[in-house]
């Protein structure tokens, strides 16, 4: 399915690896160039290679930068000043102890996951609304409305992102501009892959080290297995094309039925 997004820009925040790379390739697979962001200019460079040497009709380019900078930001901005679609992917995340975060691991948090997306968001929305086309969306998770208690202080800025969100859309009414939201489930990142392998024995196909830790850690998990990133970058590719404008403010959840649905 051909999704209407050919030359198409896009910024994809923390697209380097995992889901934010996973979202490039898969704009990138529909013609769109891709501004690659990442704080190592290496690893921003050579993902850039990559989309251009699979994709030779995209134009990706190279926005690394630490955008939860201001500064940096505002380079950001100067160099590329509008973009037509912008998702907000970059995040961090680690297993803490509620009572381990202290107030200066809720303030990075709250720097890093939400007032970064923000920042950018609060400067290239303006400019989609004057052409009355234009997406942005955010990448947060299943957490953001069932927090296991592992991370609260990442669960806390999921949350976050919903509301900010949604707060953006009402600004969209009336308007070809969306603003949303996907909450991916448990999804087979690099460095999942690497604690899975790590787990259990070194003559055990994958897919039976992930079927036991699914059975074990995570029994709620409707397709016990990981979300593949691509499953998420393509959901993300359509959500930003033209045949999605009805989606509005929307948190779509993609979570292999790790949350249980209430009528």
């Amino acid at each position: 399915m051909d999704m209407g997004l050919r030359n198409k820009t896009a910024l994809v925040t923390g697209s380097t690896k995992g889901i934010g790379k996973a979202i490039a390739i898969e704009l990138a697979r529909e013609g769109v160039n891709v501004l690659v962001n990442g704080r190592n200019h290496e690893e921003v460079d050579r993902t850039v290679q990559e989309l251009k040497s699979e994709f030779p009709d995209t134009s990706p380019q190279n926005a690394a930068g630490d955008i939860v900078d201001k500064q940096q930001r505002e380079a950001l901005f100067a160099k590329y000043p509008s973009v037509d679609i912008l998702v907000n992917n970059m995040g961090i995340y680690e297993i803490m102890s509620y009572e381990d975060v202290e107030d200066e691991v809720w303030e990075k948090y709250f720097r890093t996951n939400v007032l970064a997306a923000n920042g950018l968001s609060s400067y290239y929305l303006p400019k989609m609304l004057k052409n009355n086309d234009g997406r942005i969306l955010f990448i947060a998770s299943e957490e953001a409305i069932m927090p296991s208690g592992l991370m609260p202080q990442y669960a806390m800025t999921k949350s976050m992102l919903l509301s900010l969100s949604k707060s953006l859309s009402k600004l969209t009414k009336g308007t070809e501009v969306t603003s949303n939201t996907i909450m991916p489930g448990p999804t087979l990142s690099e460095n999942v892959y690497q604690i899975i392998e790590s787990l259990f024995p070194e003559n055990m196909a994958f897919s039976d080290k992930e079927r036991k830790f699914m059975a074990a850690n995570l029994p709620q998990s409707e397709i016990q297995r990981f979300i593949q990133p691509f499953e998420i970058g393509r959901l993300a590719a359509f959500i930003c094309s033209p045949y999605a404008s009805a989606f509005k403010g929307a948190p779509i959840r993609m979570d292999g039925g790790m949350v249980p649905t209430i009528f």
